[in-house]
């Protein structure tokens, strides 16, 4: 490994396919189960916690210790061992590749990658996720008919890089290897996780990788007032339909005694946002004639996603697959995800402080469905908020806005009786402009 590839491993740490060890011992033997059960990966063994070389010398003990582990495991995981040297300090790699015969075993039991941390699993969890992705991944699968360099967007390369607060120190080829996206061959070959975040052409390969929203009138799917179909990078996606959910929900804008605004939307954004990261994350990309569905109605919205859950129902909020860990780990490292595993959690949490019904839907489709409230106010003015002769002027011209001994107004009515509000004296007091 040359010298700037591995100094770029160091500023990005530990993922879902690099791993760091400090020393030496036989318990590595989970994260090399855990990388051959996921999309394979590299082992630094010489590495602290806070990414600081200490060293690690590869003898032919410690080697032969490693190997062993490795013919140990059920079937044998063909690793590679290596050293690098990084200024006078020895680290060893142990390179483990994903396994063509899943579930793998160990003395342990059996591990799977998720985030930067390897996860044990029960052999029937095991066995399921192995039927359901085929022992194949869509993500790893590496695509020969891509050209490379010429439909690799750098733009969209450096934009992710930047987003991830990542300084480029070795080559894209050499970037795109560590992040499980491309490999070094007799030509430099881009994988269907590439193609998903960089290709300048994506829909050309992957006509299925898409985002749909739509907002229907009723509910039912008759009556179609707005559509858009996103088909950028996963991030972007999910960042354009959070904003399409934000456009065509309401927000209630609550004042407190002159005190600045708050803005409740009617289905709390965080749970919005982890649902939404959750199907583009987890959709099974070998499904090719759907995509990602966000659609409102009046009384509710729903999120779907191809693709079942890979664990037991029972389990859903205490316990999290990766079907595709190399997307996982790229919203991972843009820290949009807070906690491996906890999303369907903070959704249920955060829908019952509001008072927000949930349900899932968990057949063919992985759907999360939030419903509306009934009525949304868009605005709540508490009474005492603004001066008497403001509240008067303000009935004068709102008329039929007043429901329920509230006042329904605007945005920008709002703003205008807030100023209205600090004016000691009518309009028709105030001086005429000189002419």
């Amino acid at each position: 490994m040359e010298r700037d590839q591995f100094e770029q491993i160091l500023q990005e740490g530990e993922g879902t396919l690099i791993e760091f060890q400090k020393s030496y011992s036989p318990s590595i033997v989970k994260e090399i189960v855990a990388f051959a059960n996921t999309a394979g990966g590299t082992i630094f063994i010489g590495i602290d916690d806070s990414n600081n070389v200490v060293g690690s010398q590869l003898n032919n003990e410690t080697k032969s210790r490693i190997q062993d582990i490795a013919n140990n495991c059920k079937p044998r995981i063909p690793i590679k061992i290596e050293s690098v040297f990084y200024d006078g300090k020895e680290v060893i790699l142990i390179k483990v590749p994903e396994s063509r015969d899943k579930p793998v075993q160990c003395s342990e039991g059996f591990f799977y990658q998720e985030g930067a941390n390897s996860q044990k699993m029960q052999r029937d969890e095991i066995f399921y996720y192995a039927q359901k992705t085929g022992k194949i991944r869509f993500e790893s699968q590496f695509r020969s008919d891509f050209k490379y360099p010429d439909d690799f967007d750098e733009k969209k390369f450096y934009d992710l890089m930047h987003k991830m607060g990542t300084t480029q120190t070795a080559s894209i080829e050499d970037m795109l290897e560590t992040l499980g996206m491309g490999e070094k061959n007799v030509h430099f070959l881009i994988n269907n996780a590439g193609i998903l975040f960089f290709g300048k052409r994506r829909q050309k390969y992957l006509r299925q990788a898409y985002v749909t929203c739509v907002l229907y009138r009723g509910i039912d799917r008759y009556k179609i007032l707005d559509r858009k179909d996103f088909r950028d990078d996963p991030v972007t996606d999910y960042e354009n339909a959070f904003i399409f959910l934000q456009q065509h929900l309401n927000l209630e804008y609550v004042i407190k005694g002159g005190g600045p605004r708050l803005e409740i939307p009617e289905v709390p954004y965080e749970a919005l946002r982890e649902a939404l990261m959750n199907a583009v994350i987890h959709r099974d990309y070998f499904e090719e004639g759907v995509r990602v569905m966000v659609e409102i109605f009046d009384d509710r919205v729903e999120i779907s996603n191809p693709g079942e859950l890979l664990f037991d129902k029972k389990d859903l909020g205490r316990r999290s697959v990766a079907r595709n860990p190399v997307i996982f780990d790229v919203f991972h490292r843009l820290g949009l995800i807070e906690k491996v595993g906890s999303g369907i959690g903070r959704i249920l949490n955060q829908t019952h402080e509001r008072g927000v019904e949930v349900d899932f839907d968990l057949n063919r489709f992985f759907t999360i469905i939030f419903k509306r409230p009934v009525q949304s106010k868009e605005s709540k003015i508490e009474p005492g908020t603004l001066k008497d002769e403001t509240q008067n002027v303000t009935a004068l011209f709102v008329g039929d806005l007043v429901e329920d001994g509230k006042i329904k107004l605007t945005d920008s009515e709002i703003k205008i009786l807030l100023i209205c509000a600090e004016i000691p004296r009518s309009s028709s007091q105030l001086p005429l402009p000189a002419r």
